[in-house]
């Protein structure tokens, strides 16, 4: 697995690794860009505005596309190699992968999300926590990682703040099922305490 990392890494430094992320620290991520932002602001808009879900989820999809694409081919390529690992359940190369794109990219929030994914995946819920909190400063409205929060709080038995982190997913993707599904039995199962 090493030299597999090994040759990666030296696949990337010829690829033009450093010159990739000089560009990428003066310009930022994509998802700084200008019209990156406003792209995004006009699908997160419509997202909070559809009624219909399947409409929804079609905006919802775009959103994580312009999230995935970084700006840089080597940090795409970085994330591609993560999510094959991801797929055949080879999370600590995952995890070195991701630990890859957070140290070459700090700004991408989706490198930051990817890896507390794979944190969870592993039941490392301290570790995927400080992930998505990273992922949250650098995109506040990343409904993934709101609905990973709630998850991890919900599975260590602290409802309530469970409960408003599934809410804060509702004020960004309101059509979001699982997440309407989960206020509903957060809600009632603190009123039943309550009694």
């Amino acid at each position: 697995m090493r030299n597999f990392l090994s040759c990666a890494v030296a696949l990337l430094l010829s690829l033009g690794i450093a010159n990739a992320a000089e560009t990428m620290g003066e310009a930022g991520s994509r998802q700084s860009e200008p019209a990156a932002r406003s792209t995004l602001d006009d699908l997160f808009h419509d997202l909070k505005r559809s009624g219909n879900e399947a409409a929804a989820a079609r905006i919802a999809e775009r959103i994580q596309r312009e999230w995935t694409s970084s700006g840089s081919r080597s940090i795409d390529l970085l994330m591609k190699w993560a999510a094959v690992a991801m797929q055949a359940r080879k999370f600590n190369t995952a995890l070195d992968f991701l630990d890859q794109v957070v140290a070459l990219s700090p700004d991408y929030a989706e490198g930051w999300n990817r890896r507390a994914t794979v944190h969870f995946m592993m039941d490392n819920y301290a570790l995927s926590m400080a992930d998505i909190d990273r992922t949250l400063r650098l995109e506040p409205r990343h409904f993934g990682a709101l609905a990973g929060m709630a998850q991890i709080l919900q599975r260590s038995g602290r409802k309530e703040p469970a409960l408003k982190a599934y809410e804060r997913v509702l004020d960004v993707y309101p059509m979001m099922r699982n997440a309407q599904e989960q206020v509903g039995t957060l809600a009632d199962e603190l009123a039943g305490e309550g009694i």
